[in-house]
């Protein structure tokens, strides 16, 4: 028996994602912090002519752009999540920002190798104690900046902690932030490590080769973000196991049907939107399966198309 519908009740929201407004409002913090510490570094290096934190104030600033795009693209898609646009929400403008910050991880990956072997290269004198001074400050502000960003990610995850597809609930703008922070915190390491081994064993080759070390790390932490980021952004998401869940509900389904087509991708954070094409012998609405497919709460748009064929009772594989 057909269900009556009004067309009032088929209407719906496409804002799948609820957003992060801890993160959003953390993010902003963080690089404010950044900013500042970006800041003191490039001043510090001037006023004490050293050419270190002078390199990494200029690699700071990349981080501070990185994050102001974090937080530009929170605001975008709050800004625009109820905009007609955007068929899906506006959950991937926070993606594409992660992909964005992604980039910019690469980039100064890229600076990072270029100074250290310059310096290898060409060796300038190091003032020790101004430097590390400062480069303990900057750890600190590292630190408390990733434990804010830290803790967002993992009280949002946590909401999702019992589901069976919980890697798919990341925050990847989020992630891309607290990256960047981290990035900063491991290369402040690596220099209070090697200006400490500079000054008192005058093993002044232990700060560029420790800078090569922190830009394998960050091209590392960059690469799987960049996977991550890239992969919902060209809609792969056909190796989700939600897709084998979808195949294994029609499979098992007492009308029989055949699955001729299929798409999955992704519209929020571990939310899908799915078109099923189905073939089937009996007369069938779409809400039958619709229904049967929902059990899946994960699937939050589901269009399915009916054709009615001659097709065998076999089971569907």
């Amino acid at each position: 028996m057909t269900k009556s519908v009004t067309p009032e009740s088929l209407k719906h929201t496409h804002k799948f994602d609820e957003g992060n407004p801890l993160a959003e409002k953390n993010t902003l913090r963080v690089a404010i912090l950044t900013a500042v510490m970006m800041v003191i570094e490039i001043a510090g290096g001037w006023y004490y002519n050293s050419m270190a934190l002078l390199a990494d104030g200029w690699h700071m600033s990349s981080h501070t752009v990185a994050l102001g795009l974090s937080v530009l693209a929170y605001f975008l898609a709050r800004k625009y999540a109820h905009d007609h646009r955007f068929s899906f929400g506006t959950w991937k403008i926070e993606v594409l920002g992660g992909y964005t910050s992604a980039i910019f991880l690469v980039m100064v990956a890229g600076l990072m190798i270029f100074q250290s072997i310059a310096r290898l290269i060409s060796p300038s004198p190091i003032f020790y104690d101004q430097a590390i001074a400062i480069a303990i400050v900057g750890l600190l502000v590292n630190l408390a900046s990733a434990w804010m960003l830290k803790g967002d990610n993992h009280h949002h995850d946590h909401e999702h902690h019992q589901h069976a597809h919980h890697d798919h609930h990341h925050d990847l703008n989020l992630r891309s932030a607290y990256l960047h922070v981290l990035a900063d915190a491991a290369t402040s390491i690596l220099a209070i490590i090697a200006l400490i081994a500079g000054k008192l064993w005058a093993v002044s080759w232990l700060d560029p080769a420790m800078g090569l070390v922190g830009a394998v790390l960050v091209t590392v932490w960059a690469y799987g973000l960049l996977r991550d980021t890239g992969r919902v952004l060209l809609d792969a998401e056909m190796t989700a196991p939600v897709v084998a869940e979808i195949r294994e509900v029609i499979a098992a389904s007492p009308i029989k049907a055949e699955l001729c087509d299929l798409h999955v991708w992704r519209v929020g954070k571990g939310k899908y939107a799915c078109i099923l094409s189905l073939a089937v012998a009996e007369s069938v609405s779409p809400d039958y399966f619709r229904e049967q497919v929902g059990i899946h709460e994960e699937l939050v748009h589901i269009t399915i198309e009916i054709n009615r064929v001659a097709i065998s009772h076999r089971a569907i594989s």
